[in-house]
């Protein structure tokens, strides 16, 4: 399995690579139409209830033909929020990502108890620290084989990863990524930009479909 980790240094470059816009926000819209949870993170009420045993919703997520996707983010981020207050207000976006795939969302600073896949339970905040994850949001996607998996940690078996907040089209993009498998054969960028070719011979404008 080709792992694919995409580094915020690796997103920049390749982003400026393949055409990619990427996006300052400077100004957010009100917070009043973003669903918050008890933790004050942005929240959807279709994520993933849990009894953060990862191994146990690895399984599940397979047992319905699903990958299984963490989601670390913080109280006050505005890029977890422009990620809630535009990517998952897509409706497209949102039925794409439900049917084929379980969001699972942590706490980067959260205190709960999360059993890793290799069977070690620390508090969310640790298990992002194993994770190496930085920023925020950071979305981190696993495979649906339990095989590949047991007896590791997340960080070893992940196949794709966003660190930070990516617009809808390449958002979509990535989900599309890893539910077609595409981590097997080769790197997200090359998937974007071979995507890119195919909607610019058939005359269509870059979008979420």
């Amino acid at each position: 399995m080709n792992s694919f980790k995409l580094s915020r240094r690796t997103y920049l470059k390749s982003a400026v690579a393949a055409g990619i816009s990427l996006t300052t926000i400077n100004a957010f819209g009100s917070e009043s139409d973003v669903p918050v949870n008890d933790d004050g993170l942005f929240h959807q009420n279709w994520f993933l209830e849990s009894f953060l045993d990862l191994s146990e919703d690895l399984s599940s997520a397979a047992d319905n033909g699903k990958h299984l996707v963490i989601l670390f983010e913080q109280k006050g981020c505005p890029y977890c929020r422009e990620l809630h207050r535009v990517n998952f207000a897509n409706e497209k976006i949102v039925e794409f990502a439900k049917k084929n795939f379980d969001f699972l969302q942590l706490n980067l600073w959260g205190s709960r108890k999360v059993t890793d896949f290799d069977g070690t339970e620390m508090e969310e905040r640790h298990l992002a620290q194993k994770w190496k994850v930085v920023f925020t949001p950071t979305i981190i996607f696993f495979p649906t084989d339990i095989n590949k998996v047991k007896g590791k940690s997340g960080h070893q078996v992940e196949v794709a990863r966003m660190p930070g907040y990516m617009k809808p089209f390449h958002f979509i993009s990535m989900l599309e990524y890893v539910e077609g498998e595409h981590y097997n054969s080769q790197i997200f960028q090359r998937f974007l930009q071979d995507k890119f070719k195919r909607l610019q011979s058939e005359g269509k404008t870059p979008s979420v479909w």
